[in-house]
């Protein structure tokens, strides 16, 4: 079996039920104030670099932190990882926790970077 094959196919399975967002679709959502981006990544990475006007939730403790930041259960909000997997999961459980319009953002900051939206530290 492939290295991460595992993770690949659970990845797989959430993005089924979840619906994916450009990066270039969720800078201008967030913008304009329509969404939340929340970068579901490890502390450290987003120390490193993250995109503007994100929320930082890691994908360990977003199910506990969600309901206290954003108690709107009808707000767009946009997950966010390195390379949109972290955030497909993401975004699937808090669809189990009744939020009714999450998004993953596809190829997550690697394709947010390729589009050329900016980043800050």
């Amino acid at each position: 079996m492939a290295e991460h094959a595992r993770f690949e196919k659970l990845v797989a399975d959430a993005k089924q039920n979840v619906t994916e967002i450009s990066p270039t679709e969720a800078a201008a959502k967030s913008k304009s104030g329509e969404a939340l981006i929340i970068d579901v990544r490890e502390k450290d990475e987003w120390d490193e670099e993250h995109i503007p006007d994100a929320t930082h939730m890691s994908r360990g403790t977003i199910e506990l932190d969600i309901e206290e930041k954003v108690p709107d259960t009808d707000a767009l909000i946009i997950c966010h990882c390195g390379g949109g997997g972290r955030s497909a999961l993401a975004a699937g459980n808090l669809q189990k926790m009744g939020y009714k319009n999450v998004r993953s953002m596809a190829g997550g900051l690697k394709a947010w970077r390729a589009a050329g939206l900016p980043t800050t530290k």
